[in-house]
């Protein structure tokens, strides 16, 4: 064979020879290459007219001309190449997405798949792997070009080997050569199959179902080979149409089973057209009874004429627990004797229940009425609670502005106030709640917070008062009803939200406060000495329990915030210095004496230059008067006090 740098010019074909001289075909250096480019010629041809010319020994001008065409021509031909390469690729990517739109068969898109992305990547094998969740790996769900059973039969850790960091990171990874490269996790059961197989060169991009990675799509050679950012872009195409197909799949999958579902209800309601009627009159009483504002017990008593039986609504702790969880966890009414329950949830909590009574036998139809009608019911019930909350907050937020806000105008905290159905004209009390059972996590605390908030919220509406959530636990604004004290309203408050709550509720409360909206810092002040009260049964020991400061004899002056001295002698002996000033005794001056002399009546008598009869006469009235066990260390250390105090106050009389 010649050397092409030796070869005439009768070897060339006519439209390879160069032209030149007036009469050729083409007078230019760009002809040749036009004419290989018009037929599509190999790359090799476009070196033979410059070759030609040297061989000839054509001018150096000539020469420079068709190496100048050349480059031009090649760079022609690479675009036209390129063009022709991406625009196969689009065709494939039609067809596939053509495939898809008619999906009958997903392993058959699938395979459809991998077979393009092989032919147009130009690899010996392309391959495709699915994520399994319930194992935590990647395996092998279509392969083209494989001869190996174990690398057919794959399954890679999260991580491991290339595919399994593709699938765990979601991100694409390319190796020229995938056994020297240590960025890799190698175990030997992978790199058993890879070897297996002969594959050196291997490119893996993810299947992505939004954020989340539902396989590999991967092409490889069993020789070294560097994988250009195009071919990479295209696999990364095959692969949205794979996870496109997987998708649209798995939703005809749901459809048809859907279907299935609907044409076996159509069965049943062209069977049962008669019961359908009577269900969409149930639908229709419901809808009403919705649209009127009606409630639970309504729903229940329309239910009791439908099913011709006797339907209520039971709360939670009344309905049998094992038929409410069977029937919360099923969503469907389950027989529980002669009865019927139909949980009454919504996202998981219950509610209550629906009890059918008296019915052992119950239509399908009209057991599904009764999950209709509990479903209404757990509707109602939200949409109570959802006011209630509502209310809950502009109640709140009306407490927070008495506590916090002193520059607020009276006349609009009294308005705001009035239309929650509260009087801040009114005598109150302020009471500072907080839990005291013990806690799992802190989430357990925080739902426990909420449900003291709610009770309390609850609490407050009923007794058109105001509620808010505080310093890890809750403030309370009470009107103090007809002969209440303090005291009385924090006790009966401990116990209301304890039984709420289902734990231990501390409760302290302030003095009787009035005028709150005129002097929003008579709130804040009272709020303070709640949470005084409260401490101070906390630490000793009455967690659960209720008490203001007049029940702390007196500790309670320091608890109290006006610090009320005459109250405290007044609830301490102020029914001996009643008595005497009823009667002109002189009970109050005999224990004064009684105490100085040490609790010896004998001494006492000398000290009052009067009889030891009288005396004991005289204590044995203030007995009466204070009670028996005023003589006690902690009542004698009270009455003492309340007996300096007084003195203090009055010193004219002494």
């Amino acid at each position: 064979m010649r050397n092409p740098v030796t070869m005439s010019r009768d070897h060339l074909r006519p439209a390879e020879r160069p032209a030149d001289g007036p009469g050729a075909p083409h007078s230019s250096a760009d002809a040749p290459y036009l004419e290989l480019l018009a037929r599509d010629a190999s790359a090799e041809a476009y070196e033979q007219p410059v070759l030609m010319a040297r061989a000839e020994g054509r001018p150096a001008a000539r020469i420079a001309a068709l190496e100048h065409a050349k480059l031009l021509a090649l760079r022609v031909r690479s675009e036209l190449e390129g063009r022709r390469r991406r625009e196969a690729e689009l065709s494939a990517l039609f067809e596939t997405a053509h495939d898809l739109a008619g999906l009958r068969d997903l392993d058959a898109v699938l395979q459809a798949i991998v077979q393009r992305a092989r032919s147009l990547l130009g690899t010996d094998v392309a391959y495709l792997s699915l994520n399994d969740p319930a194992r935590g790996d990647t395996y092998m769900r279509v392969t083209e070009g494989s001869v190996a059973a174990r690398f057919q039969q794959l399954r890679l850790g999260m991580g491991e080997g290339l595919g399994g960091l593709v699938a765990q990171t979601a991100r694409p990874y390319v190796t020229e050569d995938y056994f020297h490269d240590d960025r890799f996790q190698h175990t030997l059961a992978i790199d058993s199959g890879v070897r297996d197989e002969g594959l050196v060169a291997i490119l893996g991009v993810p299947l992505m179902l939004g954020p989340h990675v539902i396989g590999v799509l991967y092409a490889a050679d069993r020789r070294a080979r560097v994988f250009e950012r195009e071919q990479i872009a295209l696999l990364g195409s095959f692969a949205a149409l794979a996870a496109a197909a997987f998708d649209t799949a798995n939703l005809l999958t749901e459809t048809r089973a859907a279907l299935a579902g609907l044409e076996r209800a159509n069965e049943i309601i062209r069977d049962r057209s008669a019961v359908i009627e009577r269900a969409s009159e149930v639908h229709d009483r419901l809808a009403e009874l919705v649209l009127r504002g009606g409630g639970v017990h309504d729903v229940a008593a329309a239910v009791s004429q439908v099913l011709d039986g006797t339907v209520e609504f039971a709360e939670t702790i009344a309905a049998p627990a094992d038929a409410l969880e069977a029937s919360r966890a099923g969503g469907h009414a389950v027989r529980h004797g002669s009865d019927w329950i139909a949980a009454v949830a919504a996202g998981g909590e219950l509610l209550g229940a629906l009890v059918l009574h008296g019915h052992p036998g119950l239509d399908p139809v009209d057991q599904r009425t009764l999950e209709r009608a509990a479903m209404v019911t757990s509707l109602l019930l939200l949409a109570r609670r959802s006011a209630a909350e509502a209310e809950q907050r502009v109640r709140g937020e009306l407490l927070d502005d008495l506590l916090d806000a002193r520059d607020r105008d009276p006349r609009l905290l009294r308005e705001r106030a009035a239309r929650l159905d509260a009087n801040l004209d009114a005598t109150h009390v302020v009471l500072a709640a907080r839990l005291d059972g013990p806690a799992a996590d802190a989430d357990e605390e925080a739902a426990a917070r909420r449900r003291l908030w709610s009770a309390a919220s609850h609490l407050a509406a009923t007794r058109h008062g105001l509620a808010a959530a505080r310093d890890g636990g809750t403030v309370l604004l009470l009107p103090l009803g007809p002969g209440e004290t303090a005291a009385d309203v924090a006790r009966r408050t401990a116990r209301q939200l304890g039984t709420a709550v289902h734990q231990p509720v501390t409760v302290g409360a302030s003095a009787p406060v009035t005028d709150l909206a005129a002097h929003t810092d008579t709130v804040t002040a009272a709020y303070a000495e709640g949470r005084r009260c409260l401490d101070a049964l906390r630490l000793l020991g009455r967690a659960g329990d209720g008490a203001a400061a007049e029940d702390f004899g007196f500790l309670g002056l320091l608890l109290a915030g006006e610090r009320d001295v005459g109250g405290f002698v007044e609830r301490t002996i102020g029914a001996i210095t009643s008595y005497d000033a009823r009667r002109g005794t002189e009970l109050l001056r005999t224990i004064e004496a009684y105490f100085a002399c040490g609790m010896s009546p004998a001494r006492t008598k000398d000290a009052l230059h009067v009889h030891v009869n009288t005396v004991a006469q005289r204590l044995e009235r203030v007995g009466r008067l204070l009670g028996a066990d005023w003589q006690t260390p902690a009542r004698a250390l009270e009455i003492q006090l309340a007996l300096r105090l007084h003195r203090l106050s009055v010193p004219e009389q002494h």
